[in-house]
């Protein structure tokens, strides 16, 4: 379960962009609709505001991250997950850099994480993405 992967490496864990039960939750900022990038600047947003100076962030539909993911993503500035730019590690100071992004239109994470030069990592073996029970391993 992300959840679990996400929360053993993390202080705090909220979902964007939707309600989970027994999760604390946030709108998608600035509005619902921008996907992944929404979620993002509300979690951006919830860092600053909480004290937290970077965010670790996946998809709900990825079920093998490494329990490592946060040592294998974090350094300097941003970067993203080679083939899966949802998996991400942002610094939290990048939330008025996204402000701005899509105010001025901007709605790819691929085009995001390049405005702020981040970094693309591989990892292997490759993350999964399940978004239909065929997509799950036999």
């Amino acid at each position: 379960m992300v959840a679990d992967a996400l929360g053993s490496q993390t202080t705090a864990l909220v979902i964007c962009g939707r309600e989970e039960p027994g999760f604390g939750c946030i709108p998608d900022r600035p509005d619902h609709g921008l996907g992944p990038l929404g979620g993002l600047n509300a979690a951006l947003a919830f860092a600053g505001t909480h004290g937290f100076t970077h965010v670790l962030s996946a998809g709900v539909d990825i079920p093998n991250l490494p329990p490592d993911l946060a040592a294998r993503l974090a350094g300097k500035g941003a970067a993203i997950v080679a083939d899966q730019p949802v998996v991400g590690w942002w610094p939290a100071s990048l939330a008025h850099d996204l402000d701005a992004f899509l105010e001025a239109g901007g709605r790819a994470l691929y085009a995001f994480a390049d405005h702020v030069s981040a970094r693309r990592v591989r990892i292997e073996p490759p993350l999964m993405n399940v978004n239909r029970p065929v997509d799950l391993p036999g």
